[in-house]
């Protein structure tokens, strides 16, 4: 049996005007993100702001060793048995079907519709404010950016250092220039413009826009998640999931997230969808995470909310950010999608470099 979640009291902009849009957003009532002062606050009765004890608390865990309480080998021969990288083929092969490929954490490509976009875009060593200093990958990389095939855009779900890596933005900015579009959310576009990058749209939730010379809509939507880089930037930023729809497939992403009903919305507004990259990892110790990091379980019914007819797992087996044991994830989701009764060909997991066909 579906838990049920409580719904929170809607918040919609007053005169919002959804005419011209390709969502279907008749009849729907709708959650928007709020903004209290300069700052971003989650609309979800799902979400609790941690305190300072709590924090405290987290911090004393990963002091203590985060890698040791996941059970992550030292010896690199061992992980390259369980955890393998292999060398993407970005080529696409079967009539011009949409093809996914993942390469480590929540940094996916996506080719459709004549298009290519690059989700939360981590090539570096670490995911961190430092380069000598921080948590490091202990899978490798499965290409460069000088690997990668043309790129049309690429979209950011929100700035923490996982997800939002300068040196990464950099390198893709040096070799694509203006040419290359980046959606980024509200209020991240100044950081993106200070590093170079001009062709970069800023968005809220349920904001479309056109990839110019295409077909092809990129619309912002809900999330349930948390933004800060610094000391006194806490919540000036936005985050959400991103919803890439062609004029023959549809493409979602949520990025890091807790589990809302904002979902549900998204698979009324922009559903179904052909495929999704959902995160699964990172979601140990529960009384911390559950906030703003979904648990296989909890990625299963995203999976259900939006339509997604085929998935893959991301957002694990590339840093330890938590405690859970790093070979977990993908066991808990084949247990999920059984209790479910779906087929695990529905929700899978590949290896890092690895490609589904939808």
């Amino acid at each position: 049996m579906t838990e049920s979640v409580e719904s929170a009291p809607l918040n919609a902009p007053p005169n919002i005007d959804h005419s011209g849009k390709i969502g279907n957003y008749a009849g729907q009532a709708l959650h928007y993100p709020q903004l209290q002062g300069r700052r971003y606050e989650n609309p979800w009765l799902t979400w609790t702001d941690h305190g300072f004890a709590a924090m405290m608390r987290f911090f004393w865990v990963a002091i203590k060793g985060m890698g040791i309480a996941a059970g992550l080998p030292l010896d690199k021969q061992e992980l390259d048995i369980t955890l393998p990288v292999v060398r993407p083929d970005f080529e696409l092969h079967t009539n011009a079907r949409p093809k996914v490929t993942w390469l480590g954490h929540a940094t996916v490509l996506v080719q459709m519709d004549g298009i290519a976009v690059l989700t939360d875009p981590v090539f570096s060593e670490r995911c961190s404010p430092f380069h000598w200093l921080g948590t490091k990958r202990y899978r490798p990389v499965p290409c460069s950016v000088a690997d990668l095939p043309n790129i049309d855009a690429v979209a950011i779900s929100h700035n923490h250092y996982d997800h939002l890596d300068i040196r990464s933005v950099l390198d893709l900015n040096r070799r694509f220039g203006k040419k290359l579009r980046w959606y980024v959310p509200a209020g991240t576009a100044r950081w993106m413009r200070n590093r170079g990058c001009e062709n970069v749209v800023e968005m809220s939730w349920w904001e479309e826009d056109r990839l110019p010379g295409t077909d092809v809509v990129f619309a912002f939507a809900p999330s349930q998640h948390w933004c800060r880089r610094g000391l006194f930037d806490y919540c000036k930023q936005l985050w959400g999931s991103w919803c890439i729809i062609g004029p023959r497939h549809r493409f979602f992403f949520p990025g890091d997230t807790g589990y809302c009903e904002g979902f549900r919305e998204i698979g009324r507004v922009y559903g179904p969808f052909d495929g999704a990259a959902i995160p699964i990892g990172a979601y140990e110790p529960r009384w911390f995470m559950k906030y703003a990091h979904v648990n296989p379980e909890e990625a299963v019914r995203i999976h259900k909310d939006v339509g997604s007819r085929k998935s893959i797992g991301i957002h694990w087996g590339t840093f330890v950010l938590t405690t859970e044991p790093y070979l977990e994830p993908p066991i808990r989701l084949k247990e999920s999608l059984k209790e479910a009764g779906l087929p695990e060909q529905d929700f899978q997991v590949v290896q890092h470099g690895g490609s589904v066909t939808l």
